[in-house]
């Protein structure tokens, strides 16, 4: 076994501001994939999430640490920052973060961010690896419900993890963004703990990996095999800086 053969990796989970320079690991390879299909800059690509301590990233690489091979965050509503998804279309929409604050009581947040390398495209890593993670740590984070936008496609395997379209904001439930030739969907999880849509066996795998956060595993995505150790145990998690209804905060501690 080499553990930096791109079939053993592992998927690991933090606070932003905890740990800088995975911060610049993430930074790097999310600007290398952008750039390479035509995109400059997006709210997501913004680096000021790193001193945001309501931001927490999940990173996929090499089990020998080599090699960063994708990532995903999440940002919960509150903390130093508007949600991405607010910043990048309440000019087109000044409504969104209505809707989004409808759901503050319960926490809420944004998965954001996400990116592979081609160097492991198709082996399932953004797709699958990586969402699961940001779903199944929500339950840490206490956030009841979650939001993204996606590319068509993201939007369709999406659903595998219970986001739905949400149609109330942009042209029911759509953007031009971040091109005028590119459409965006927004995307939420309106209950996170229950999970009650979404493709069976990744539930199953999602609930799997809230009650046994750490654990290595042989995943298997169209008939590709992978070794993956999982560290999604969150540090210095303070849900006071982000979480809006205290009493329920008090509650959920």
């Amino acid at each position: 076994m080499n553990k930096g053969d791109n079939n053993y990796v592992k998927i690991r989970a933090f606070r932003a501001i905890d740990e800088p320079e995975m911060c610049d690991k993430f930074i790097l390879g999310h600007s290398r994939v952008l750039t390479s299909v035509g995109v400059d800059q997006v709210s997501s690509s913004s680096h000021d999430w790193k001193y945001n301590p309501a931001s927490f990233v999940i990173l996929c690489e090499s089990q020998d640490e080599e090699k960063v091979f994708g990532g995903v965050r999440v940002h919960a509503l509150g903390g130093n920052q508007e949600l991405p998804i607010e910043e990048a279309t309440k000019e087109m929409d000044p409504t969104i973060s209505s809707h989004i604050n409808k759901y503050a009581s319960i926490g809420t947040g944004e998965m954001c961010g996400l990116w592979n390398s081609m160097e492991v495209a198709g082996m399932g890593i953004g797709a699958v690896y990586l969402i699961r993670s940001a779903v199944a740590v929500l339950e840490q984070l206490k956030l009841g419900s979650l939001w993204a936008l996606c590319s068509p496609f993201s939007a369709r395997i999406a659903r595998n993890y219970s986001f739905l379209k949400y149609d109330k904001v942009g042209n029911g439930g759509t953007f031009y963004y971040p091109k005028i030739d590119l459409l965006a969907t927004v995307c939420f999880v309106e209950d996170s703990y229950r999970l009650e849509s979404g493709k069976e066996s990744e539930l199953v795998r999602i609930f799997d990996l809230r009650k046994n956060p750490v654990q290595t595993v042989d995943e298997v995505n169209r008939g590709m095999r992978i070794n993956i150790e999982y560290d999604l145990k969150l540090k210095n998690i303070d849900t006071s800086v982000y979480f809006r209804n205290k009493d329920l905060n008090e509650e959920r501690l």
